[in-house]
């Protein structure tokens, strides 16, 4: 498929060279705008090419227009309002999906379409995630340069000696894909997949079969795309799939990782939106299931999608100089801007956090134990002549002593199916606030700045807030209870109706999105209606239902023939949760019925309270029954 057109550049989206090429590929029979609404799902309508064709102008020039009941814009699009309009982004990187299914019957070729990542407009307003991250880039940028020229000493512990040496301001973000696969139907062995995933008998080892062979070609496949992928490997979670007398893999349930090559912050989420495809069609055309949830099965690993973000000054030389980097990486972690920056990004978290952790599979994710980050810190190194490699913090320092221009963020909360548009918005706004109070206070040594990180909680600083600390090197799940943990480091928020709330405790932390109008409050209030609207729906349905279908499979195992005293006891407990979880009775309904009831009479909190302790009894009950079973012969 070498000879297939795979994407367009921006210097190529002009009306006559689209006409040329799109002439060329005839295969090519259908063009699709792409908005992405404030839930992160993309758009696809398809528009004959011979419509595009005779109107090319008004698609590349003005909006076209879609249903706005289709999009997710709560309390914006509105039945009485609903007009929403799809404009073409012609400085994105414009990529074709192919049909391996459904081949042209002219060129042989497999059909595809021409999906333009778009905007999406609402009264003359630009309401979606892709225009959110447009503007935090564009807000970040001229921010920036208005901070170096009102304060240049910022520049002195940099390679940069003047503001007048540079030329422009350059972003780079990074995200990356974990997801599981497996064979249909087959039901995850929890005893297998935790003692497999404690062993790490499945960590970067080799693949094999069918997943091997998917594996390799997603990444030819993103080759051909231009997004250079740089790996693909085994992650911790799975265990070992087998092979059937045909030679055809039997029950795979593994969990792979891939990543690619970093771009500007709009490319970035574009890119993330691309691979996922890639990677469903591939492993789906040959039998294989794939899941991108946060946390597909209970007890085991869940995936996460670790966003890096960095800043650079590009220079009239034509250098690249790294703007978190100190001069000398041997004597400093990080530039004033960098510390000002992380900073920003750790006291700002509880604003940050909903928009990073908004659906109810997220924060089963988020459990400490799974190298998943729960605590609002970061970790810097032991010495600065060794880069950190703590897993368990919320933001990773990601640093090469020998190369500078890699110095970068990790944030580790994402998962998958956060919107990437809008947390990569959501870090450059955290970060920008840091910097701005390091400028305005004068705090230009980083030898301070260091010190104002690592404050201790009991310490109050400039900029981060008195009975938190920010910065620990150890294993914080291992190191400290969870008393400890909450004291040092805040206690998070444990449902989704918990993080929204964050937007209503923290109001000056709230302005720190808002600022530039980069999260206008019209698209934070959407995103919170949107957020909270499928909590309560999928809460009340779908998951008191799967764990209902899951509670009636936990039946009585032992007789009076084979039975000891310690399985009656482990089943009366057993027993006892599914009646306090699911029985309604003319007492009173369960705690399952209370969620129900809360959620139908408005009352979110006691749904979200009950929501946690039922959470809690489904996790005990299901580690009693796998012991009760175990001990049935």
């Amino acid at each position: 498929m070498s000879e297939l057109l795979y994407y367009i550049k921006k210097d190529e989206h002009s009306s006559d060279a689209l006409e040329k090429i799109l002439s060329d590929n005839k295969n090519i029979k259908f063009v699709s705008l792409m908005g992405v609404d404030l839930g992160g799902n993309a758009t696809d309508e398809k528009i004959p090419v011979s419509l595009f064709l005779d109107d090319i102008d008004s698609f590349l020039n003005s909006s076209i227009q879609t249903d706005g009941s289709s999009v997710e814009l709560h309390d914006i699009a509105t039945l009485n309002n609903a007009k929403v309009d799809l404009m073409a982004d012609k400085d994105a990187t414009w990529f074709v999906d192919y049909n391996h299914n459904f081949y042209d019957e002219e060129t042989d070729k497999p059909v595809g379409t021409l999906k333009i990542p778009a905007f999406l407009i609402h009264d003359n307003k630009k309401v979606c995630s892709r225009a959110t991250l447009k503007r935090a880039e564009e807000h970040f940028k001229q921010s920036i340069l208005d901070i170096i020229n009102k304060y240049p000493q910022v520049l002195d512990n940099t390679d940069i000696n003047s503001p007048e040496e540079i030329e422009s301001i350059g972003l780079t973000s990074a995200t990356e894909l974990e997801f599981w696969v497996n064979t249909p139907e087959d039901k995850a062995d929890l005893e297998k997949l935790f003692v497999s995933q404690s062993l790490k008998e499945q960590y970067w080892k080799r693949t094999h079969g069918i997943i091997r062979t998917c594996l390799e070609m997603c990444l030819i496949e993103l080759e051909r795309y231009g997004l250079e992928p740089e790996m693909a490997h085994k992650e911790v979670g799975g265990i070992h799939s087998s092979i059937n007398n045909e030679g055809s893999t039997n029950h795979a349930m593994e969990q792979l990782e891939i990543s690619w090559k970093f771009n500007t912050p709009l490319q970035a989420a574009d890119n993330e939106l691309l691979v996922r495809e890639v990677v469903y069609d591939i492993f789906e055309s040959h039998g294989l299931e794939v899941s991108f949830k946060a946390k597909p099965i209970h007890g085991v690993a869940g995936s996460g999608a670790h966003t890096h973000v960095g800043v650079s000054a590009k220079l009239k030389n034509g250098k690249f100089v790294n703007l978190f980097a100190p001069k000398n990486l041997r004597e400093d972690y990080l530039s004033p801007i960098g510390y000002g920056a992380l900073m920003g990004i750790l006291k700002n978290y509880e604003v940050l956090a909903p928009i990073v952790t908004n659906t109810n599979d997220g924060f089963n994710r988020l459990v400490p134990g799974f190298e998943a980050p729960v605590c609002t810190v970061t970790s810097l190194g032991h010495s600065y002549e060794i880069p950190s490699r703590n897993r368990s913090v919320l933001v990773g320092l990601i640093r090469d002593i020998e190369n500078p221009k890699t110095l970068r963020f990790e944030l580790r909360s994402p998962n998958p199916q956060s919107n990437k548009y809008l947390v990569i918005s959501g870090c450059y706004q955290t970060m920008l606030d840091g910097i701005l109070a390091v400028v305005e206070n004068g705090k230009f040594d980083t030898k301070e700045l260091e010190k104002e990180i690592s404050k201790s909680e009991e310490e109050t600083g400039f900029y981060l807030e008195e009975g938190r600390k920010y910065r620990d090197e150890n294993n914080v799940f291992e190191f400290y209870t969870l008393e400890e943990r909450n004291k040092m480091f805040g206690i998070p928020p444990a449902t989704v109706y918990e993080a929204m709330l964050n937007f209503e405790n923290y109001p000056e932390k709230l302005k720190v999105l808002t600022c530039g109008d980069v999260f206008t409050e019209s698209i934070l209030t959407s995103f919170k209606a949107g957020s909270l609207d499928k909590w309560k729906k999928k809460l009340s349905s779908r998951i008191i239902d799967r764990n209902i279908r899951l509670l009636r499979t936990f039946v009585k195992l032992h007789t009076g023939e084979n039975m000891d005293a310690l399985d009656e006891v482990m089943w009366d407990s057993i027993v006892q949760i599914k009646f306090d979880l699911m029985k309604n009775t003319l007492k009173g309904p369960s705690i399952y019925g209370m969620i129900k009831n809360a959620i139908d009479l408005g009352n979110f909190k006691e749904a979200s309270d009950l929501q946690i302790i039922a959470k809690s009894k489904m996790e005990e009950i299901q580690q009693l029954y796998v012991n009760y079973r175990k001990n049935i012969y």
